[in-house]
């Protein structure tokens, strides 16, 4: 095990046991990781990115057998969050993973394009699905002050030439938030490396946001992660960002 492996795992604080959509043509298991270097008003992760700590940790051995049990079903393990690039010795935790055989989709907001990078030349990571939150001058609109306009230009811009270095192992989708019109997702297109599309996620308005609640007992976090593409809702369909709300995921369990 990674030495700060250990680490990881107390980020991880929920899981769909399979989702058939969230790495696009494959079936996954998908761990949510807490915490977030973004402050993005229109999250629907609010509670997972922002109060982790009001989410019990899933243990570590339970996932691993859980996952381990069902590896002949699944094509792979998506990590999101939050924004798993935060998670302190993330390798330990993936590393983790491919010792199952299952490679790893990560989603990531882009913001920290070094911790990227070692990913991907460790071979941590087969596939990167990577939010970009609109053009350079409104992300700190767009991300509550999280990142000025030049920090972002400089993350995105390395993320970029990665993509183009390795193009198999990015794809690139933005969320039609109300701030955004026609234009910035036409700006939005023409940032992106030769040869890639853009996807286009409807927004969906969060409405009245709760705080997430959890079960200790099942370690059950909210979201309802289930929908794919073609159904509405879906971070990746055409209907919208994945939305979280009352509803339990499915508890660690065979």
């Amino acid at each position: 095990m990674h030495p700060f492996g250990h680490i990881a795992w107390t980020h991880v604080r929920g899981i769909e046991r399979l989702s058939l959509c969230d790495w696009p043509g494959r079936a996954t298991a998908v761990l949510f990781t807490g915490g977030c270097n973004l402050r993005c008003p229109t999250c629907h992760n609010a509670g997972l990115a922002w109060s982790p700590e009001r989410l019990p940790a899933l243990d570590r051995g339970e996932v691993l057998g859980l996952l381990s049990r069902r590896a002949k079903w699944l094509d792979g393990v998506t990590v999101t969050g939050g924004e798993p690039t935060t998670v302190p010795g993330l390798e330990g935790l993936l590393a983790d993973l491919g010792s199952l055989g299952l490679p790893v989709k990560l989603d990531t907001n882009g913001m920290r394009p070094a911790v990227v990078r070692a990913l991907l030349a460790g071979g941590l990571v087969q596939s990167f699905a990577v939010d970009v939150k609109g053009p350079y001058g409104k992300y700190p609109a767009l991300t509550g002050g999280g990142v000025d306009a030049a920090t972002a230009r400089v993350n995105m811009e390395a993320i970029f030439r990665m993509a183009a270095q390795v193009p198999g192992a990015f794809y690139f989708r933005t969320t039609r938030v109300p701030m955004l019109q026609d234009e910035d997702m036409d700006t939005i297109r023409g940032l992106l490396p030769a040869g890639f599309t853009l996807v286009e996620q409807k927004y969906v308005a969060p409405g009245r946001r709760t705080d997430a609640q959890t079960d200790s007992q099942t370690r059950q976090l909210p979201g309802d992660l289930v929908p794919g593409p073609h159904c509405p809702g879906h971070i990746q369909g055409p209907q919208g960002q994945r939305h979280q709300g009352s509803h339990s995921l499915q508890a660690v369990g065979a």
